[in-house]
């Protein structure tokens, strides 16, 4: 409908504000008089609410979906309609109406009855399951990709509930903080309930764009819904569903190319739905702990294409955080021989240490375009929040809303409204700091102290007592300790100043340090600074830290840390160019120093062991490493990851990791002369990689290559060398350019080098096959590291050992040139 009017010029001006107002009110009664609604409840025979059933209009892409109770909704203009009620293990009812105002339609859905189709199976025969089965799997491939590109509308509600729950656990009070966040004396009721409105965008072969159109948060007048359909997103005409997070491993599609390797087949029987044959079919693991799906699949005869699903998932398949994870998906035809999902919902349920959670996800799609137009550019940016779609009122979500809220639903947005702006008033969040930053010995022994005022966004920090206190054998017992500050400076792009400092002292060597350190936003850069005097590994990597050093020293007798002396000023800054396209820059100017040991303390001396000297080239002797001297360099860096990926938030711009390899070129200039330097040298470096690549059900892999050459080494020194990442004890570090068993400082270099890594992560493949191993979910590791230089010809590390969580125990063993030079065990905590 277009409307065209025209004001006289002659009308006053407050006279012809009124009549605009006047008239707008009138259009806008007028428009929403065109819309009407169609509501009701949808039950079983037995008049018990059947839940989420779809409901849409025939020969059309408008849908909704019951709600828990069974109530739905659905706005239509005033018209004639067919409008269809379905839901998994029922037979589908359809009403014709003709709509001129709002109307009640109740439904009941009968269970639906399965016949068996007129085959007979001779005994030890085949199930007729297996035909529809290899008909469907057949057909995978050409229903996967039918559809090149679509959009759609798509409504998301999230409900989280606490079931149950104790009063306190190691220290926390849950009684408090469910009485703070609104739920009952028992600790029970809804965590998280949010909703939003997005469209979505898709184009083959996996393009993604969606932008939230609008969000509601129960108990929030500021925060965004987490909800997203990508998220959301399942297809099961792919092999493989990739749940991280849920599931370590891919879990197999029932019509998959393999998948009468993994599951057997029961047949049900038949329905007739529209004229249209819809069978039946049990779905099981072969092997119960395989990852595979139970439950049911609905699969459409003749064109042999999913009608519906109903799954499920437990612990035995070895999923994390949840009991339980169920999957109802439904499907309506589009176009003549396009069908996509109408709904779909998740609903789970899971326990930990006396806690009890349940919930839901439904999605709800509507106004799917299978001919849309895109630019070029369209899906760079894969998710979009603008300001101001938190903040719909009520009238607005009452009229948008596909999926009526239930009685609990209402009762909690209405009693966190209140929670939510108290919550967000000045008075309570400096309630909140006045609580929080009360200073407790205990806690800033173990954990240090911060101090917020969350209002301004300001908070200072301070170190725990306990990391400040190390022990090395050139200062002695030290203190080490430091303090930062940080404000928020720009709240639409979320962007913070930080200044840090640091002051020490080494009780053997009486030697003070101190420095500080900061960061600040300049435009869509970042401007760091550093200055001060440190004593600081010769190793840059860092690949022993101060807490492990100190336990072997004072306990094994063992100084595996090597220090030395700067003094140093340095500026940097970092800056995303385009893109996946980053550069950094960096100059500093040191004056450094070689150390020797000044004490000979510990605890205990196992072996009557001499610790080694400061120096890693001479541990026998007492000659320092290098001369003092001074160094002016300049760093450059850049990398590119080939991706223009990002989320746009009202906060800012959030770029995504690259499904492709990032490539890096580095290059430092020591330049003699400037600053008084005595540094001569040019080293470049390249280097490639890429963590968790996916590898179906074999897990995911990870590697990192890189080399480097110094084109020039006229004066060059132990700090200046390149340094790798080594490992000498027990405790390692992570990190997928790590070794395991390489010597912490002696196979630096100054001249070139080539560096390997390359790591298997199986997820359980082999291990979740094996009874009781598979209730720890463990996952297989497999590393080969490998380092060349002129004076290490070709060294190379396997190890092999499992990961829980973050936590990972390796073996590994090493070899040069043929010969095997050491095996060890290696416990730590991965970032691969």
């Amino acid at each position: 409908m277009q409307i065209n009017f025209h004001l006289s010029l002659n009308i006053p001006y407050r006279m012809k504000f009124i009549l605009l107002f006047s008239f707008s009110l009138l259009l806008s009664l007028h428009l929403e008089a065109q819309l009407t609604t169609i509501s009701g409840k949808i039950t079983d025979e037995y008049g018990k609410p059947v839940p989420f059933a779809s409901v849409y209009v025939k020969n059309t892409t408008r849908g909704t979906s019951a709600n828990g109770e069974g109530v739905y909704i659905l706005q239509l203009k005033p018209g004639n309609y067919e409008v269809a009620y379905k839901a998994v293990g029922y037979q589908q009812e359809s009403r014709k109406t003709a709509l001129t105002g709002s109307q009640v339609i109740n439904i009941v859905l009968k269970t639906e009855t399965y016949q068996l189709a007129d085959v007979t199976v001779a005994s030890g025969g085949e199930d007729p399951a297996y035909g529809i089965i290899r008909k469907a799997i057949k057909k995978r491939k050409e229903h996967l990709n039918e559809v090149n590109a679509y959009t759609c509308g798509v409504y998301i509600k999230g409900m989280q509930k606490l079931l149950g729950a104790p009063k306190k656990i190691l220290g926390f009070d849950v009684q408090k903080f469910a009485r703070e966040n609104g739920l009952d004396s028992n600790r029970k009721g809804i965590l998280y309930l949010s909703e939003s409105e997005s469209k979505y965008s898709f184009k083959r072969p996996g393009d993604v764009h969606e932008e939230m159109i609008s969000s509601k948060v129960s108990g929030s007048n500021q925060a965004f819904s987490f909800n997203r359909a990508s998220d959301l997103e399942v297809n099961f005409y792919n092999n493989i569903q990739n749940w991280e997070g849920i599931s370590n491993r891919p879990v197999i599609s029932p019509i998959a190319d393999n998948a009468l390797f993994y599951y057997t087949y029961k047949y049900i029987g038949f329905s007739t739905e529209n004229g249209q044959t819809v069978d039946k079919i049990q779905v099981k693991p072969k092997r119960i702990y395989d990852a595979c799906f139970q439950g049911y699949i609905y699969i459409l005869e003749d064109s042999w294409r999913i009608y519906g699903l109903n799954l499920f998932i437990t612990k035995k398949q070895n999923i994390n955080f949840v009991d339980t994870l169920r999957l109802n998906e439904q499907f309506f035809p589009v176009s003549e021989k396009a069908w996509m999902p109408s709904s779909l919902k998740f609903d789970f349920t899971a326990g930990l240490l006396g806690f009890k959670v349940g919930g839901y996800y439904i999605s709800v799609y509507k106004d799917y375009d299978l001919s849309p137009t895109f630019t070029k550019k369209e899906f760079s940016e894969v998710w979009r929040i603008d300001k101001g779609v938190n903040k719909k009122d009520s009238a607005f979500w009452e009229n948008e809303r596909p999926v009526p809220l239930t009685a609990e639903e209402k009762t909690d947005y209405k009693n966190k409204a209140v929670l939510a702006a108290k919550k967000e008033s000045k008075p309570y969040l400096d309630s909140l700091d006045k609580v929080n930053n009360q200073f407790k010995p205990d806690k800033f022994l173990l954990s240090g102290y911060r101090h917020s005022n969350r209002y301004d966004h300001e908070y200072y920090n301070f170190d725990p007592a306990i990391t400040a206190i190390k022990f090395n054998t050139v200062q002695g017992f030290a203190i080490n300790y430091g303090a930062s500050y940080s404000k928020q400076i720009d709240t639409a792009n979320n962007r913070y100043l930080f200044i840090g400092a640091k002051a020490g002292y080494g009780f053997s060597d009486k030697k003070f340090t101190g420095s500080v350190t900061g960061a600040v936003p300049v435009g869509d850069a970042m401007l760091g600074f550093n200055a001060g005097s440190e004593i600081t590994d010769l190793n840059y990597t860092n690949p022993v830290s101060s807490l492990v050093n100190t336990f072997y020293s004072l306990f094994e007798r063992q100084n595996y840390e090597k220090l030395y002396q700067k003094r140093f000023v340095s500026l940097s800054l970092y800056k995303r160019i385009s893109g996946g396209w980053q550069a950094y820059a960096a100059a500093e100017w040191a004056d450094r120093k070689s150390l020797g040991n000044t004490s000979e303390f510990s605890f205990f001396n196992p072996g009557d062991r001499e610790y080694t000297s400061n120096n890693p080239v001479l541990p026998a002797g007492n000659a320092l490493l290098f001369p003092e001297n001074q160094s002016f360099k300049v760093t450059l860096r850049t990398t590119y990851d080939f991706s223009d990926k990002y989320e746009t938030f009202p906060t800012g711009r959030r770029y995504l990791p690259s499904p492709y390899p990032t490539v890096g070129l580095s290059y430092i200039k020591g330049i003699k002369g400037a600053l008084g330097s005595d540094v001569d040298y040019d080293l470049i470096a390249a280097d490639i990689s890429k963590s968790n690549i996916k590898t179906g059900v074999l897990g995911n892999t990870s590697f990192y290559i890189a080399a480097g050459k110094f084109l020039n080494n006229s004066s060059v020194y132990y700090p200046d060398y390149k340094q790798f990442a080594g490992n000498e004890v027990l405790l390692a570090n992570g990190g997928i350019n790590t070794f395991l068993l390489l010597n912490y400082y002696t196979f630096s270099t100054n001249t070139e080098y080539i560096e390997g890594h390359l790591e298997q992560n199986f997820s359980g493949f082999i291990l979740n096959k094996i009874p009781l191993l598979r209730k720890l979910k463990l996952k297989e590791i497999a590393d080969i590291n490998y380092l060349s230089t002129p004076a290490l010809k070709n060294y190379t590390e396997l190890g092999f050992g499992v990961q829980y969580l973050n936590i990972r125990l390796m073996y590994g063993t090493s070899f040069n040139s043929g010969s095997n030079i050491r095996s060890a065990l290696r416990l730590g905590v991965s970032f691969k």
